[in-house]
């Protein structure tokens, strides 16, 4: 599968061909958003900069070597540059407005550091078939039959398993139903 990405990227590189990138952005750009939501951004600004990330490998594949990367290592690259690249805009913003002002994208960050610790924690208990439909289906943003296909189960099985991870999840946490 990676080689198929890499070879249409490179294909897009050398022809601007727009069935290409269109076969491109259907499959990296939930992905690309889900990746950017997970390095911090509000859902909202993450898909602003997956619409950003995906415009810049229209303008830029014809600088993808595949000897180099791979086609996914390069596009998530590029949307990590341009999250990097807003969250430093945002800190020079953070830093004109007065010190009795807290930010309110700060006041929960000791928390939902806590919480990410305890989720990550927890479903390293797991076993390794539900963790990682669980890893696949909510941090890859990848739907149930992508996940069936990916890893050669059925789609019955991807179901159940994360089924059976969040019942799992649910009691290490002491939640009931």
């Amino acid at each position: 599968m990676k080689e198929e990405w890499s070879a249409c990227l490179a294909a897009l590189g050398e022809s601007r061909n727009k069935a290409e990138y269109g076969r491109l952005f259907q499959y990296f750009a939930p992905r690309v958003k889900a990746y950017i939501i997970r390095l911090g951004m509000t859902p909202a600004n993450a898909e602003e900069l997956a619409q950003e990330a995906l415009l810049s490998v229209w303008r830029k594949a014809h600088m993808f070597d595949p000897a180099k990367a791979n086609a996914s290592t390069w596009i998530f690259r590029l949307a990590r540059n341009l999250c990097i690249d807003r969250l430093r805009r945002e800190k020079i913003q953070f830093y004109e407005l007065d010190a009795d002002e807290p930010d309110p994208d700060e006041q929960h960050a000791g928390e939902s550091a806590v919480l990410a610790t305890r989720m990550a924690q927890a479903i390293r208990t797991l076993p390794e078939a539900q963790a990682q439909v669980l890893y696949l289906s909510y941090y890859e943003g990848r739907s149930h039959s992508e996940i069936a296909q990916a890893i050669g189960i059925p789609l019955g099985s991807v179901k159940s398993r994360l089924r059976l991870g969040f019942e799992k999840l649910k009691q290490l946490w002491g939640e009931s139903s």
